[in-house]
């Protein structure tokens, strides 16, 4: 794997990262409307192809070679939006970053009102959107995500967390050495300022194709920012260890009284089994939550690379 870390803004001002996956036929719009939007700004484009299945690269390594402004990273198979933004934002070479998705559904007309909120003096601005063109068991998922987030990094700052966002570049100094395949980028974020905010923004529909974010994907990366961020699902292990053993006592005290008082133990085998099933599912619940630690610890050990770049193209590449 090459890493690739640019020490400062050599080129333009702003850096605006899309991660791309099979979005050839939304490509040219994408970047005419990027383009409108901030004719009065010195920008670079750094478009990630994360494992396209379609013409994506192709059309990217066009329009690079057509815009100098505009560069390409190949990546060498598909790592996932957080993985491909993580490429673009050590690529970077403006002060500031924003990410945007390649879908259209971020109105890139609204990159200068975010850039307007974070010259307040803030660090992160989120677009929130002010109504998800998603359906239900994609809103659930999204709602899940945030939760973990928020739990993960112990602050509410991270509630209107979404791909639509802008940030101070000096901040991926804070997860400069981090590697591991499993990344969320405001989990990194989190990790270098508590200066966070959020605008309402636009919520277009999708420009075309459907969205490759299902519930179980969505529950899957909340997983995994829960375990790989935070420590506090092992406390909660703990707490319901300790909330069991305390229930088990008070039990066993019950038990012993009647048997003292009225000279016979609690009758009933459902009693027995409601018991036993009640502890093994606390037992099962902390085993499982071990497990997913010890996973995250077997992958850090396999040292996986975050992503892999096959090819650049673009800033004289």
């Amino acid at each position: 794997m090459r890493f690739m870390m640019r020490a400062g803004a050599d080129g333009a001002s702003l850096s605006i990262v899309v991660p791309v996956y099979n979005s050839a036929g939304s490509l040219e719009a994408l970047v005419k409307r990027i383009g409108d939007a901030l004719a009065d700004r010195d920008y670079e484009l750094v478009l990630v192809n994360d494992g396209s299945s379609d013409d994506s690269w192709a059309r990217i390594v066009d329009l690079a070679r057509a815009d100098r402004r505009i560069r390409g990273l190949d990546l060498s198979r598909n790592f996932g939006q957080h993985n491909a933004l993580l490429a673009g934002i050590r690529a970077a070479n403006g002060a500031t970053i924003v990410t945007i998705d390649d879908d259209l559904q971020n109105p890139p007309e609204e990159i200068p009102r975010l850039l307007a909120k974070l010259d307040e003096g803030y660090d992160v601005v989120y677009g929130a959107a002010q109504e998800r063109q998603h359906g239900i068991m994609r809103g659930l998922g999204t709602k899940l995500t945030k939760w973990s987030l928020r739990v993960a990094v112990g602050s509410d700052a991270v509630t209107q967390a979404s791909a639509f966002r802008v940030f101070r570049t000096h901040l991926r100094d804070s997860f400069a050495d981090f590697q591991s395949p499993n990344v969320s980028i405001d989990a990194l974020l989190a990790w270098g300022t508590t200066q966070f905010s959020a605008i309402p923004v636009r919520h277009d529909p999708r420009a075309g194709g459907r969205s490759n974010y299902s519930f179980f994907r969505l529950a899957t990366h909340a997983l995994n920012v829960l375990t790989g961020f935070s420590t506090r699902p092992l406390r909660m292990a703990t707490l319901v260890g300790v909330a069991f053993s305390f229930l088990g006592l008070i039990i066993l005290v019950f038990v012993l009284v009647r048997f003292f008082i009225q000279g016979n133990p609690v009758p009933g085998f459902p009693f027995l089994a409601s018991l036993i099933a009640i502890f093994s599912g606390a037992q099962l619940l902390t085993l499982g939550i071990i497990g997913e630690y010890l996973a995250r610890m077997h992958e850090r050990v396999m040292d996986r690379p975050a992503y892999a770049v096959h090819e650049e193209v673009g800033g004289d590449r």
